[in-house]
């Protein structure tokens, strides 16, 4: 009996550091990528280069994730594609800096239940203006 339970202790402490280990990995991994958080402003129409804004007009009624760079400024417009009403709106959630990418986090809210909207479908989209950073992917989430 004796023997079993030395057994029993040596797979349990095993189990531990082998669980220990890998969930350590994998939350390194993912606070280690971040760099740092990007500034930008939220560029209404006006602000927006004109090719930026044909670009959209065209796109807008599908969703959809560009990018546009003019000259040390860069563009990112997300599109939510055509909605029932108005009323929506959109958050930038996260926007930071890897090693090898710009990543973008939105989230397109809903209008509340007692606000007053307009049954006249809409095409929700943002566009935030920041630096050019330069030979980066954009990962959109």
């Amino acid at each position: 009996m004796a023997r079993y339970r030395k057994k029993l202790i040596a797979y349990t402490i095993t189990c531990v550091i082998l669980m220990t280990a890998l969930l350590g990995c994998s939350m390194e991994n993912t606070q280690e990528d971040r760099l740092k958080d990007i500034d930008f402003t939220v560029v209404g129409e006006e602000q927006q280069p004109e090719a930026l804004r044909d670009i959209i007009a065209e796109k807008s009624a599908e969703p959809f994730q560009i990018s546009y760079t003019l000259g040390v400024e860069m563009y990112i417009a997300i599109g939510y594609g055509e909605q029932p009403s108005g009323g929506y709106s959109i958050s930038v959630n996260e926007f930071y800096e890897t090693e090898d990418s710009v990543v973008i986090d939105t989230t397109l809210i809903g209008p509340g239940k007692a606000e007053n909207v307009t049954n006249t479908p809409t095409k929700p989209y943002i566009v935030v203006k920041t630096e050019n950073i330069a030979d980066k992917m954009i990962e959109f989430k």
